[in-house]
């Protein structure tokens, strides 16, 4: 896992053409914004969680975020020991980000 500063994360994720933005928040957060093109899997369904999981492309690299970079850190470390290779934790989360958001008119 890789911690990214929001600069560090927005670089890479700009030039990775295998890149899936993943959103680790409750639907309740999602509603009141998000990153565009985010998928979201709520980190605190668990099990289901992990089931979503095993769903995606584990040859993809994910872009994790949460509301404050503490809950996309335990899904990145999560994705990992599943493994997921290339997951990247958005350090500082949603609450601190500066690009485009989608859904909080």
């Amino acid at each position: 896992m890789a911690d990214l500063s929001q600069e560090e994360w927005t670089e890479q994720l700009a030039g990775d053409d295998n890149a899936v933005i993943l959103d680790v928040r409750t639907e309740d957060e999602v509603a009141e914004g998000y990153i565009p093109n985010a998928m979201n899997i709520d980190i605190h369904l668990g099990q289901g969680f992990l089931d979503a999981l095993e769903e995606l492309d584990k040859s993809k690299s994910y872009y994790v975020y949460c509301r404050s970079g503490g809950r996309s850190g335990q899904a990145c470390a999560i994705m990992n020991s599943v493994g997921f290779e290339k997951a990247y934790n958005l350090e500082g989360g949603f609450m601190n980000w500066e690009g485009e958001v989608t859904g909080d008119e």
